[in-house]
């Protein structure tokens, strides 16, 4: 893993400062939208949830115990999914994965996930975003797949030094021939997403991801859970 260009919870100025002096950084998506449970996090884990720094991306490695749906009769659906870069349908145990992390000129967050099974790599895409609420803190938004169809709105918040986040809503976002703006159609909530990401208890610099699809009928539909190494490089590092 390549060297780490600042330690965890720090931040850095430049074009991405507040204002010219640059006393405050800009935020995090993530920090935005835990606003001071923030400073309650796990210090390991202010690397992953902190801000990138521009020129630079987070980079995590890492194998996962357990990935992909739950139920066969369902793969059909996952396998369209995977076209879209969404979810897949095939499912192991010891799956070795990489996230690359890339901030965002807008202050997005862009990560790829890559899935690497015996016969098939699959890739996961999405783009998290903070959006501004009135009067309070803003809301937590992930666009996934390839053209970002599929937009979803996350309750997060820091549970014993660690992050749990909670699907909320759910649209699906298509862009109409001769229109400007996107059409957002909400979906029913036939299953909930769930993540719970904390430090290893090793302390070795892992960190334990666990990411559940649920729905009220049949129970777990998806899940991915393992540990990774992560860190933060510049752009240009191999």
């Amino acid at each position: 893993m390549a060297r780490s260009v600042f330690g965890p919870g720090a931040a850095s100025c430049g074009r991405n400062a507040v204002d010219e002096r640059c006393t405050q950084p800009l935020q995090s998506v993530y920090e935005q939208a835990l606003g001071s449970q923030i400073e309650l996090l796990h210090p390991q884990l202010r690397r992953y949830f902190g801000l990138i720094p521009a020129g630079h991306e987070g980079r995590g490695r890492g194998v996962y115990s357990w990935a992909g749906p739950r139920h066969t009769v369902l793969r059909p659906v996952f396998a369209w999914l995977a076209w879209r870069h969404v979810l897949f349908p095939e499912r192991g145990r010891s799956v070795p994965f990489t996230i690359r992390n890339r901030p965002e000129d807008d202050g997005a967050l862009s990560a790829r996930r890559e899935f690497a099974f015996p016969l098939v790599t699959r890739v996961m895409e999405d783009t998290m975003r903070a959006i501004p609420v009135p009067g309070g803190r803003p809301r937590l938004v992930d666009r996934l797949g390839r053209r970002r169809g599929l937009e979803v709105e996350l309750e997060v918040r820091v549970h014993e030094g660690g992050v749990r986040m909670r699907s909320t809503r759910l649209w699906l976002r298509m862009r109409v021939p001769g229109a400007v703006a996107v059409l957002r159609v909400p979906l029913p909530r036939v299953v909930t997403m769930t993540l719970d990401e904390r430090a290893h208890p090793d302390g070795d610099g892992r960190q334990c991801v666990d990411v559940r699809l649920r729905s009220p009928i049949i129970g777990d539909v998806f899940r991915y859970v393992g540990e990774f190494a992560y860190d933060v490089v510049t752009v240009s590092e191999p």
